[in-house]
């Protein structure tokens, strides 16, 4: 299983009270950790895996895309992405690599599985990537 777009549920009677919305997300496992994360434009997070834990995603404002490819090896093996924006909510299984490039400044909320300090190792990083977007295509 690759990264999948969770759907929230929403209260409708908390929109047509005019005070706003309630989105909700529950997700299959408990969550032990929850990190605030920054990320300045033309910026890039992984590419990499988490071997001992979930992770979701909670995006809370700018736009950014979220890359996962089966085996970053084999160039004709297709990359596949979400467009990431505020309120969009993704959950990666263990395993699973992925990256996340910053086209604004991009907010997100990281939230785990297993706690970070817990793991051993927490994340293991596939192959070395730029720190910025510039001069790819």
């Amino acid at each position: 299983m690759k990264v999948e777009v969770l759907t929230p549920s929403c209260n409708l009677d908390t929109v047509r009270d005019g005070r706003g919305g309630i989105f909700t997300w529950v997700p299959p496992e408990p969550l032990l950790e929850f990190n605030l994360i920054y990320m300045h434009p033309g910026k890039v997070r992984g590419l990499h895996y988490h071997p001992h834990f979930v992770e979701y995603l909670l995006f809370v404002e700018g736009n950014g895309v979220l890359v996962t490819k089966d085996d970053y090896a084999d160039p004709d093996c297709p990359e596949e992405f979400i467009h990431v924006g505020k309120g969009i909510c993704t959950r990666t299984p263990i395993g699973v690599m992925h990256t996340v490039y910053s086209i604004t400044p991009l907010t997100f909320v990281a939230m785990l599985t297993k706690p970070w300090d817990e793991c051993d190792p927490p994340i293991v990083q596939v192959a070395p990537l730029p720190h910025t977007l510039e001069g790819k295509s």
